[in-house]
């Protein structure tokens, strides 16, 4: 049997397409595919499928759609797992899964072979889904970056007459792109064009500029100078050749008071293994944008004298939620960090343009919730983060763990200690199995901590933090960062930092890893992994 998303979904079995039934129960499918053999949670299929206002039969609706499903695929193939269902996907029958390992190949034959799968946008016939559009973006992302990869090795085998028209097409519809640029530059030179390549950096500035303040990279402009001296190193297979950068972080402050908080977690960030680039993105009103871009040259300038490449970009925006999304997919960022909006504290709700954000970008989302004007982060240092072994947990440990990792602070789990009177035993095995992951991904040891359920514990135990971490739960948008979790970022004697994971792969994930790097506890050991 063979699925398919990279396009319409399709379920072939015997040569022969399946009928899947109707609209609500294909999306079911298409959720549980979107996630092969991990648990989807019953609750998360009721909000995906029908939002925050579900019919009182939802539960019975989803349990009718599953049953018949398992008649037209078999029994065997959708397992109920508390607390919802999984799909059993064996190796080669989702079009994605072969996708994704082609794209980790990485080589010319395999990438041709990768591209070869889709039959049009992913999930074509969910576009409409909000559950669809968030992973439509994600693959659409990976088809562009194996066009990329693919180009690039065709580049080093000398055909570069023939990609000038696929680039271009390519470059229409991602004009801010800077690697397609870049190749598009490079084949028209290699063609005996250089007026045309040097014409294309002055268009691929002008878009930089013009949509968002920013000038082109470093690798771009380097190329343009190569360009100009006719530099020989720009021939065909360059043994050595330098890499162009594929991972950024944006930093964008909603108050500019907040920019040195946001800057001191980035910075360790930025440098770690591989480096990142720091864009740094002020969107203001059109009074402020000289000056907001001046103090940004200023900043990029001081973290450069550090050993930190970044950017600056400052621009005015109706939409500045959308905005960022965009700048965050343009610069292949790998996490977007923004401090709460003034008044978050009163009510813990995350709607408006930062609900936008957290909507929408298909990167790691952190959010500060700023305490004071200072943030330590460096050995001695500890980072806390209440764990209870949901995915928003596993979210939050893992920004904590890349935070950890980047500036030698220490990593602490909290957990609930024993109830005598229910006889309910304590988290440390959960937190036991969550350090051994961790040590696993990150070589970084977490120690655990037992406390009271509720707020006084776990205020208790951040007396002496650096910074608290909080994973946001899939119901965010109803319900805000929560009540008891807000109570606890108001009281708290340190900042918070709110983390909703993205789609692509974070910090912490294996050096050239495109897809989403995930978390999962066995019924008898702790294992991560790649999806």
């Amino acid at each position: 049997m063979e699925f398919r998303i990279l396009g319409p979904l399709e379920v072939v079995a015997a040569g022969k397409p399946v009928a899947l039934g109707g609209a609500r129960q294909r999306a079911l499918l298409a959720l549980l595919l979107t996630r092969p053999n991990e648990v989807v949670s019953t609750d998360r299929l009721i909000d995906e499928l029908w939002g925050p206002a579900p019919p009182r039969a939802a539960l019975n609706t989803v349990q009718y759609y599953v049953s018949q499903l398992r008649k037209l695929l078999g029994a065997e193939r959708i397992e109920t797992r508390p607390p919802g269902y999984a799909i059993r996907i064996a190796p080669g029958e989702l079009d994605l899964e072969r996708f994704e390992l082609l794209l980790e190949r990485g080589d010319a034959e395999a990438l041709s072979e990768a591209l070869a799968l889709w039959r049009g946008p992913a999930l074509a016939d969910f576009a409409y889904e909000p559950f669809a559009q968030e992973e439509a973006g994600r693959l659409e992302e990976l088809r562009l970056v194996a066009h990329e990869r693919r180009i690039e090795a065709d580049l080093e085998r000398g055909r570069s007459d023939e990609l000038v028209p696929e680039l271009e097409r390519l470059i229409a519809f991602h004009p801010l792109r800077e690697r397609l640029r870049g190749q598009l530059m490079l084949a028209l030179y290699r063609s005996g064009r250089q007026a045309e390549a040097l014409s294309v950096y002055q268009e691929a500035r002008k878009a930089l500029v013009e949509e968002l303040g920013i000038e082109p990279g470093p690798l771009l402009q380097e190329l343009e100078r190569a360009i100009l001296r006719q530099d020989p190193t720009l021939k065909p297979s360059r043994p050595g050749a330098e890499v162009w950068p594929e991972r950024s972080i944006v930093v964008s402050p909603v108050d500019e008071r907040n920019l040195g908080l946001l800057l001191a977690l980035a910075e360790p960030l930025a440098r770690s293994v591989p480096p990142r680039e720091l864009i740094v993105a002020r969107l203001v009103v059109a009074e402020e944008l000289a000056a907001a871009t001046r103090s940004l040259d200023e900043r990029c300038k001081a973290l450069a004298e550090n050993g930190v490449s970044a950017r600056g970009a400052a621009f005015t925006s109706a939409h500045q939620g959308a905005d960022l999304v965009r700048l965050t997919s343009e610069q292949n960022a790998d996490l977007v960090l923004v401090d709460a909006p003034q008044g978050f504290l009163d009510d813990g709700l995350l709607d408006g343009e930062i609900g936008v954000v957290l909507g929408s970008a298909s990167c790691d989302v952190g959010v500060l919730v700023a305490r004071g004007e200072n943030l330590r982060t460096g050995p001695g240092c500890s980072l806390l983060v209440p764990f209870g072994g949901a995915d928003h947990d596993w979210a939050a440990v893992e920004l904590a763990a890349w935070i950890v990792r980047a500036t030698g602070a220490s990593l602490r789990l909290v957990g609930r200690e024993a109830d005598l009177a229910s006889g309910e035993r304590d988290a440390s095995r959960l937190l036991a199995s969550a350090s051994l992951l961790i040590q696993r991904a990150v070589r970084v040891p977490a120690e655990p901590v037992l406390v009271a359920p509720g707020r006084a514990g776990i205020l208790e135990a951040a007396s002496d933090a650096a910074l608290l971490v909080f994973g946001l739960s899939n119901r965010w948008r109803q319900e805000g960062l929560g009540e008891t979790r807000l109570a606890i970022a108001n009281d708290a004697p340190v900042p918070t930092l709110l983390v909703r994971k993205g789609l692509r792969p974070g910090g912490i994930a294996p050096d050239g890893t495109m897809t989403r790097f995930t978390w999962s506890l066995g019924a008898t050991e702790a294992t991560a992994g790649r999806r």
